[in-house]
């Protein structure tokens, strides 16, 4: 019998500790950007790449509270189990599918970490590893993959228990929805996901689903494409190659691969249906498939690099490795496609075991061991079957006799039942039926919002407190003006200033955003509006305001640590390292010595010449909890110094600088510790 259950268990996790109250007005280089394109790369693609790309993150805000200190953490879990499967999802951690076991087997078709283990690889900087990610809004990870969703159960007219996990997603301004089931005696596990763009105008649209599975010597991906286009970490390079070989090298057997590398397959043949899969020397692993709207597969490695396998275990544990193989809405990750005013996109993803003919699937013809795998793969899940399967349950899932049938499981954000209320408010049509956003879910991040568009009125907030929840919709401004020039209480309105400003930000109005702070900081000095200052200073080139502004932030919350690392980091930046070093001595104990904060007081040291404060890095106690995925700055760090070392050797002085940088490099090898390269470039 299929069943569906609420469960917790216990790992060893580390705490996602406070998010970042700062306004990310700005985020670090985008990993995903094309530097340069083959002429191979069709020109929609090329369209679609630039399309819907965003400055920052805006409304959200950062996850960058963690650390690595892991203890025993219960998690809350959904399971859907029939005879043949059992599946866990993580309620808390973005609905993450954690785990897939076949019953019969007991076979884990997952990558199912035994660890939670943070890092900054997500668009709100907190990441973790294994399992399928649900990833919706712009290229990168999800902003849901380490909060709550809403989670609710559903049954079908024939009985089966469906979960379903929603949210509102800020960004584009969408709901969306997940309803997954496993009906009696099904092999797979259906996924059936839902878009609904609410808007008069076209949104730009991403969906990925990204799925781990493990990574052994004999794993071979098969998809069926003969091409791909591949996409490099080290330059940001796209080019059309054939697979699965390419310059001589099997890719589809990621242990081939030398460093991080994504491989877009191209399904080219009309009418091809979508499938990836992962599979062992047996000829056994996951198979994923879908629908034909989730046209893409991707083939995502770390590399056989001394930095991918850092990065492999900085997610997890020793000898522990994955690789991921996902599917999205287009065919590359790179890019966003146009959703029309009203669309509803929906599609059906099936998960499940594949078991394939062994000498097919590592037999030396690429076609037949496609072509083995789709046979296998009708037989499992016919095509017609999983289209008929969408159009059915199509009809029950998103029907108002199905959304009465809901029990509430676990509420996500208050996000969209503010939003609910606003279009309320304004007269505004609804922007999703058959999910609940309810009053229950507004939390005291949307509370002052509910209280803007009920009374006229943003309750009061003293200074020292951080800032709550931020609002960056064009509907926002008037309310907001209006509170501002109608409020008597001078000192009050600091805070409706302060939002109005990220507001105009958002929109692109810097000389707004500004005048706003301005005013902010005129009616009650504040570290917030000083920081939003400094960094649009910053932006513009004004670097001895922003130094100013950052000084004058600090000196207002010196125990904020996401302000001291952007303070560093700036200051440094703009020739103003000894200032950096010189305004550390004045923080408190846990700032200094955090990771990221040692870190950069070893980069101003190495800008000022002082060799000796660099060196007590290197013993082997520098962890920088929040390091980026792409970020070289430990490597770089060591690097550097031994290239300085080296530069005050007679011999050092007279050499020139890539002499330099190859005498280190061969007689300094990065250790392991500070090596995070994605690329041998690096």
């Amino acid at each position: 019998m299929s069943d569906l259950r609420i469960e917790t268990f216990v790992r060893p996790g580390a705490d996602l500790g406070p998010e970042n109250p700062l306004p990310p007005l700005g985020v670090g280089r985008d990993l995903h950007v094309v530097d340069n394109a083959s002429s191979g790369i069709p020109e929609e693609m090329l369209r679609n790449i630039v399309y819907g790309r965003v400055p920052n993150v805006l409304p959200y805000t950062m996850q960058d509270g963690y650390n690595r200190v892991r203890t025993p953490r219960q998690f809350r879990v959904a399971i859907l189990e029939n005879e043949i499967l059992r599946a866990t999802f993580l309620l808390e951690l973005g609905g993450r599918l954690w785990s897939l076991v076949h019953k019969p087997t007991g076979r884990e078709l997952l990558d199912c970490n035994p660890v939670f283990q943070p890092a900054n690889l997500a668009l709100r900087n907190a990441w973790f590893s294994g399992g399928v990610e649900w990833n919706i809004g712009t290229t990168g990870h999800s902003p849901f993959t380490c909060s709550p969703l809403f989670a609710a159960r559903l049954v079908s007219p024939e009985g089966v228990p469906v979960l379903r996990l929603y949210e509102w997603e800020r960004i584009r301004q969408v709901p969306f929805q997940i309803d997954a089931y496993l009906p009696d005696g099904s092999p797979v596990l259906f996924v059936r996901v839902r878009i609904v763009n609410p808007h008069a105008e076209t949104v730009p649209m991403y969906w990925w689903s990204n799925i781990a599975v493990p990574e052994m010597p004999s794993t071979r991906v098969i998809v069926p494409a003969a091409s791909a286009y591949s996409f490099g970490y080290g330059g940001g390079g796209l080019a059309r190659v054939a697979v699965p070989e390419i310059e001589g090298v099997d890719v589809s057997y990621p242990t081939n691969i030398g460093k991080a590398a994504d491989f877009f397959f191209h399904i080219d043949v009309p009418g091809t249906r979508p499938w990836v899969t992962a599979l062992d020397e047996t000829g056994k692993g996951l198979v994923q498939v879908s629908t034909s709207l989730l046209q893409g597969r991707k083939l995502f490695v770390w590399g056989m690099g001394d930095g991918g396998r850092r990065w492999q275990t900085f997610l997890s544990e020793p000898g522990r490795a994955y690789i991921e193989i996902q599917a999205g809405l287009a065919r590359t990750q790179l890019e966003h496609l146009p959703m029309p005013p009203g669309a509803e996109w929906t599609w059906l993803e099936a998960y499940g075991l594949m078991d394939a003919d062994p000498s097919a699937v590592h037999g030396p013809d690429w076609q037949a061991a496609v072509a083995d795998v789709g046979l296998r793969l009708e037989e499992l899940i016919p095509r017609a079957s999983l289209d008929a399967e969408l159009a059915r349950c199509t009809g029950w899932l998103d029907s108002p006799e199905g959304s009465q049938a809901v029990t509430l499981l676990q509420r996500g954000s208050g996000w969209g039942a503010l939003e609910r209320v606003r279009r309320e408010a304004s007269g505004e049509p609804p922007f999703a039926t058959a999910l609940a956003f309810d009053d229950d879910s507004l939390s005291a991040a949307q509370q002052p919002w509910v209280a803007l568009l009920q009374s006229g009125t943003l309750p009061a907030l003293s200074p020292l407190d951080s800032p709550t929840g931020y609002c960056v919709q064009p509907q926002w401004a008037g309310r907001l003006e209006r509170f501002i020039v109608d409020e008597p209480d001078h000192e009050s309105r600091w805070w409706a200033l302060l939002h109005l400003g990220v507001l105009r930000y958002a929109a692109g109005d810097r000389m707004g955003a500004q005048e706003a702070w301005r005013l902010s900081m005129a009616c009650t000095a504040n570290a917030w509006a000083a920081r939003n200052l400094a960094f649009a200073a910053w932006e513009e080139g004004r670097f001895e305001v922003a130094l100013e502004r950052y000084t004058q932030a600090l000196e207002m919350q010196p125990a904020l640590l996401p302000l001291a690392v952007e303070a560093g980091q700036k200051l440094i930046a703009m020739g103003h390292a000894q200032t950096w070093l010189d305004l550390l001595v004045g923080l408190p104990a846990a700032v200094r010595t955090a990771g990221r904060i040692r870190l950069l007081e070893g980069q101003a040291a190495l800008e000022t010449g002082d060799l000796e404060r660099v060196e007590p890095l290197f013993d082997g106690s520098l962890v920088v909890d929040d390091l980026r995925e792409g970020e070289r700055s430990l490597s770089q760090l060591w690097i550097d110094y031994h290239i300085s070392r080296l530069r005050r050797t007679e011999e050092g002085k007279a050499l020139p600088a890539s002499e330099a940088l190859e005498r280190v490099r061969r007689d300094y090898p990065v250790p392991a510790f500070l090596d995070f390269r994605m690329s041998s470039k690096a």
